[in-house]
Order: C-alpha cells, then structure tokens, then sequence
C-alpha cells in the first residue's frame, strides 16, 4: 500500500511540475509588459476623462484578467451552493467593482513605470509569477506581483499581489466572513458590492 501510495504521489508530482513547466516565462513577462506599458501605464498618463479613463480600463480588464476565475475563487465554497442567478449576479457586480477600484489604485503610479524583477514558478498548476516594482518618490519601491494563468495558450491574470497583499485572497476571506454573518447570505453580500458601486 505504501509503495503504491508513492507511486501515485509520484506521478501527480510529475504531472504538476510538467504544468508548470508548460508555461512560458518569457511569454508571461511580456504578456505583461504589454498590460503594464501599453495598457496601465498608457492609461493613467493620459489627459483623457474619468469616463474616458474607466472605459478603456474596463476593457483592458475584460481582455486581460480572468475575472470569472477570480470571481469564482473569492466566493470559494459558497460557489458551489450558490444558485445560477446569484453566480451571474456575483460576477457581474464584483467584475464592475474589480474596474472602479483598480482604476482609482492604480492612479497612485501616475508618471512611474513598472519595473521587471524575473519570474517565479507557482504551485498552481498552469500559474507563474511575474514579479514587478514601482519605484516611488519615497521610500522603498511599491512590489506589484502578477500571477499569470496560461488557458491554453492564452495568457490571463488571475491574482495582483501588491507589498504581499493578494487581493484574491483578501476578497476571499472578507466575502466568507460576510456571508457568515449576513442573514441574507450571498444576497446580502451581492447588494453590499452594489451598493459600494455607487
């Protein structure tokens, strides 16, 4: 039974490092090199509108991060529970909620740019890290760490990790508190993310 159990430990170990292996370093760099420069960077420096501003990073942020796997993530077990409309309903205000907030964050780094410390391998199968600073005008430089998932070729941010803070993990431990204690559950949650949309 041991050496059986060894056997299989084995092979899923292969199997996972051979999923990391799959995804490209380089290619995860320069994916994000093209969201930083020619997407975040360009936007935030730009004499455009706030609207202006919000739609292209609305657009940015559809196209670049995996928002539905986030989404998915953060509200953990409660996914599985939740019913078809309350999921619709959960992505939907928490993509919107996502938008408002990153492109307000991210306006902190107006007339910076975003430096390439390399990349790192995740645990995830089919993640890597790209690791990012944003030299500041005092003190130490602001770390930004991307965790990058490579869908069959295509690249998607699934995780910003800004000075060791996950925001995918931080949502998702203040969304399961949340629905603990809400009467209302995951409806409570959805009409709380509604209202600080407004």
């Amino acid at each position: 039974m041991k050496k059986l159990f060894s056997v299989l430990f084995a092979s899923l170990l292969f199997c996972a490092t051979n999923a990391q292996a799959d995804v490209n370093p380089a290619k995860a760099e320069e994916f994000i090199k093209n969201v930083t420069t020619q997407g975040i960077e360009e936007l935030i420096n730009s004499n455009v509108s706030d609207a202006e501003r919000n739609a292209r990073f609305t657009k940015l942020f559809n196209q670049d991060l995996d928002l539905d796997f986030i989404g998915k993530f953060v509200l953990g077990r409660y996914w599985r529970t939740a019913t078809p409309k309350q999921r619709e309903e959960f992505i939907d205000v928490y993509r919107k909620l996502n938008i408002k907030t990153w492109s307000e964050r991210f306006n902190e780094f107006k007339g910076k740019h975003f430096e390439f410390l390399g990349t790192e391998t995740s645990k995830s199968e089919d993640q890597i890290f790209v690791n990012t600073q944003v030299p500041m005008q005092e003190g130490a430089p602001a770390s930004v760490k991307w965790r990058v998932k490579d869908n069959n070729g295509t690249m998607r941010i699934v995780d910003i990790i800004i000075e060791n803070v996950s925001l995918a993990q931080t949502a998702r431990s203040e969304y399961t508190s949340y629905i603990q204690k809400s009467p209302n559950g995951i409806d409570g949650l959805i009409q709380d993310l509604k209202a600080k949309l407004k």
